[in-house]
């Protein structure tokens, strides 16, 4: 376990972190901003990005995966006797930024925050994804580059590994998307399989904390039945739609995921149910009910929780709704499944990362508890890396706009995203100056 930093590593992690320059963080993350990186077409930030990790000293490239997605790898080498350690962030954006794709789902019209254009105001950042992720990749690459500044004698490598596909997607409904893996944590995945590992890693998600473990995710398709039918002809034959019956269903499931959560409430998560899109019917006529209607539903599940346990209290879910409704014909079937993943809390990442907060904060550490997010730390975790998870708080009330769940995403305190680089900073001393005897 670590202790507090010895005077030697303390100097080490003052002289980085007097390195930080907050201008230079702004204009980091305004440049990621300004350069559009939805699901499946990050590779263009991806260069740009790969850019400037050579520009901060390290040994830099850019990764494809395809013609438009990629991955940025940076690495700043010690001198082999240390453990390595992964600095990883997704760069892809939750949503895209254009009417076409976006309207109405995220609203009537776009706000400004929601575009991929960047606007500094005072000490926040306004932009598409300018706190998660991109605030977050910046705020990696600012570390990695005190630190090389700095001239810190280096045992293990630092890695900065700025991945594409990191949203819960997969392939967007757009001609010119062909992949139908573009999210998931899929560029975390390929960047490990391409051999970029290290013995420890550490994921820059929102949160000002110290996480072990998180939430995966179990998606369900769900088709109700019934009849083809003309709204000239419904009282004169057999009618049920089927569209009406899925919002029974759709209520049934609305009553049990509170069930579901408080069940599974424990250590770090509180996993949550949602109903994220449904499907019936013609766009271009009112007047005919459809023979078929589904939705989709996303069910996070607890690291204590398998996959194939979600499915069966899944199926006793549907089962108590259709004995409440027998009148109801339906089938479905598990879409996707991510485990929820943990690392021990007396990991030496998890404790490096904890001790950090605590050097900022002056105080013992308090996890943040009741998580329903997941990230791809649990791709990390999943391949055997054992992964802690920290960011930054979200936006406060000086900031110029109000917090919502857009915002939340697309504002960034630069305040933040700097006492995130100077956390960072004290877990790359800590760990990777470093023999690997003194951390295993």
């Amino acid at each position: 376990m670590p202790a507090p930093l010895d005077p030697q590593r303390r100097a080490w992690t003052e002289a980085a972190r007097a390195k930080i320059d907050p201008r230079r963080l702004t204009d980091l993350i305004a440049g990621m901003v300004d350069i559009p990186s939805p699901t499946g077409e990050e590779g263009p930030l991806a260069r740009w990005l790969a850019e400037r990790l050579g520009e901060a000293g390290l040994e830099a490239r850019y990764q494809p995966i395809d013609d438009g997605q990629g991955n940025a790898v940076g690495r700043l080498r010690g001198d082999g006797t240390g453990p390595d350690l992964l600095l990883y962030a997704p760069i892809d954006t939750l949503t895209v930024g254009t009417e076409e794709e976006d309207v109405p789902q995220a609203g009537p019209g776009l706000r400004d925050d929601m575009r991929p254009s960047a606007a500094v105001n005072g000490d926040f950042v306004i932009g598409l994804g300018a706190s998660n992720p991109k605030g977050h990749g910046a705020a990696l690459i600012a570390a990695a580059e005190a630190v090389a500044a700095a001239g810190i004698p280096l045992r293990g490598d630092v890695i900065v590994g700025l991945g594409a596909g990191g949203m819960p997607t997969n392939r967007r409904n757009v001609p010119h998307a062909r992949r139908y893996n573009a999210g998931q944590g899929n560029g975390c995945s390929f960047m490990l399989e391409q051999g970029v590992w290290a013995d420890y890693a550490l994921i820059a998600k929102p949160g000002w904390t110290a996480a072990w473990e998180e939430v995966g995710l179990c998606w369900f398709e769900v088709r109700v039945h019934g009849t083809y039918s003309y709204v000239g002809s419904r009282h004169r034959m057999a009618y049920r739609n089927p569209i009406v019956d899925a919002g029974t269903v759709i209520a049934g499931l609305e009553e049990w995921f509170p069930e579901y959560s408080a069940r599974h409430t424990a250590g770090l998560v509180a996993p949550q149910g949602n109903i994220g899109g449904i499907e019936g019917g013609w766009r271009r006529t009112a007047s005919l009910s459809p023979a078929t209607c589904r939705f989709h539903v996303d069910l996070r599940i607890s690291p204590r929780t398998t996959p194939m346990q979600a499915k069966r209290e899944f199926a006793e879910a549907i089962d108590r709704i259709r004995a409440a409704h027998p009148g109801i014909r339906l089938d479905w079937e598990m879409t996707l499944a991510i485990p929820g993943t943990q690392t021990p809390e007396d990991n030496w990442i998890v404790t490096a990362a904890k001790a950090a907060w605590e050097d900022l904060e002056g105080r013992p550490h308090e996890p943040i508890l009741n998580n329903s997010g997941a990230t791809d730390a649990n791709i990390l975790r999943a391949r055997g890396i054992p992964t802690a998870r920290t960011g930054m708080d979200r936006i406060g009330d000086d900031a110029p706009m109000r917090l919502d769940f857009p915002a939340g995403m697309n504002v960034v305190d630069v305040r933040e995203a700097r006492k995130l680089v100077r956390a960072l900073v004290h877990t790359i001393v800590d760990t990777c100056t470093r023999t690997r005897e003194e951390v295993a």
